[in-house]
Formats: C-alpha cells, structure tokens, sequence
C-alpha cells in the first residue's frame, strides 16, 4: 500500500557526495537501528522531536510531514543540474525502509519523472520489501557493521541475518552497490575482525567494501537533543590507522577501498 505522506528532517540540496553527480538528498525520520556512533541522531526517532539549533541555541522542531507530490516538486527544482551531472535524488535517513511505503513511493514518482535514484540504507528490512523497493533504485550505499549477529545486536539493538541477506540479493542482481564497513574501536576494528569480515565477502561472492574509520563529526547533535554521546571518549580513526586493515581484504581478492 503507498502512502501519501512521511516524516522528513531535512532536504539537502547540492550533495555531492550522496551518489553520482549533484544530488538532492532527502532525509527521512526514524530508524530501527541504536548504533553508538550515528552522526544523525535526530533521525533515529520516528516523530518529530524538540532539538536546539546550534546556532541560536534555541528549540526547534526536527522533523516535518510532507506529501511525496512536495518532496518531488522541491527535488525537480534542480533537474538541469542533474542531467549536467549525472545527478538526482538520493533518499537517506535514519532508515529509509522504516518508512518502506511513503520510500516506495518517492522512488517510485521519481523514476517516472525520469530521476536517476539513489538510496543510503542499513538494508534492516523485510526481504520482501528489499526487493520490491530496489526496483526503482539505480544506486544503493548500504553497509555491514558487524559479520556476527549476537554481537551486531548487542551493540546495534539489531541482528544482522537480513541485512546480509538482502546486501547479497542485491549484488547477486548486479545493482550498483557501495557496501561499507563503519570501523569502529573495540567493536569491528581488529585484523581478526577484518579476517572474518573477508571471509564472509568471500562466500557471499562480494569483491568490493568501501571503509569508513570512525569519526566524532556528530558529537554536538547529542547535547542539541539532550542526550548522552557514548563514543565521546573513543579517539577518531583515520585511513593510516587501517592500513593493515585494508590488506586483510586486498588479500583476499576483495577490493578495499577508503
């Protein structure tokens, strides 16, 4: 069933690094997933919710309801840029399938509008619902936190089986995909980590992953939210810090890439 309307936090014009060319980016409200280090914390919650702005200090509410035919309308403002560019619309979030049908639904509007469509997920979905939503996608970002299911859920709130599941349905249907691996201190960020991580890849035909060394780029959304940032205390990570890491994948024929 599609819906008409969703909760959105945020429509970033100009993105350049949300997919191919310049791209509009749309931010949907909520995510099933509690990940310590989230840079967008205010896109974990389903409904809007008080936040300071960080300029004025003062209270602000974060998160809108819009109707797709709204969400269309201000992407289609820029459409020349994107056919310069390669460019188009890009749904991010919070998790984007936490509003599977109101998702559905703008990628569905945008590929009739001839959109090139691009989507940043935690692939946390029904496997149904992965499916049927991708059709309209010509670009997936999506990532894998953790290779073992007691510890992603421990740390994350979530198992993993879907997750590896639906990452895999999508390169086995040869979509477009960029996967990462978020590395994060005393939670994924060991060789043996890497080793495990390989080997997965290895079995689930999977040749390239993009790493991300953690970072501290949201640490200020916390206090503007009134809520504790667990990762204060844990040092950023930088691409010379996962040299070896990356050679545990190029070792075993995977692509690695920062």
């Amino acid at each position: 069933m599609e819906v008409d309307k969703g909760i959105i936090f945020n429509i970033q014009h100009f993105s350049i690094h949300d997919g191919p060319g310049i791209r509009t980016t749309v931010f949907l409200k909520g995510c099933p997933l509690r990940c310590p280090w989230c840079s967008n914390p205010e896109s974990q919650r389903a409904q809007p919710e008080k936040m300071l702005d960080a300029t004025t200090k003062l209270p602000i509410i974060m998160g809108e309801e819009r109707t797709v035919e709204e969400i269309i309308e201000e992407v289609m403002k820029d459409v020349d840029f994107y056919e310069e560019s390669g460019g188009g619309l890009t749904l991010s979030g919070g998790e984007i399938f936490a509003q599977y049908e109101f998702a559905r639904a703008i990628l569905k509007r945008a590929k009739e509008k001839g959109l090139h469509t691009a989507i940043e997920t935690t692939a946390f979905a029904e496997h149904e619902k992965f499916v049927d939503l991708i059709q309209f996608v010509d670009f997936i970002y999506t990532d894998l936190k953790h290779y073992n299911t007691i510890r992603h859920r421990k740390v994350t709130g979530v198992k993993n089986e879907m997750i590896i599941k639906n990452i895999h349905y999508a390169f086995a249907q040869g979509k477009t995909i960029v996967l990462r691996i978020p590395v994060i201190p005393d939670f994924n960020d060991s060789l043996e980590d890497a080793e495990h991580f390989a080997n997965l890849f290895n079995e689930l035909n999977i040749n390239q992953v993009q790493l991300l060394p953690f970072h501290q780029f949201g640490e200020n959304k916390y206090s503007l939210l009134n809520r504790k940032y667990e990762m204060a205390d844990v040092q950023a990570l930088h691409p010379e810090d996962l040299y070896d890491y990356q050679k545990v994948f190029l070792n075993h024929k995977i692509n690695c890439f920062f």
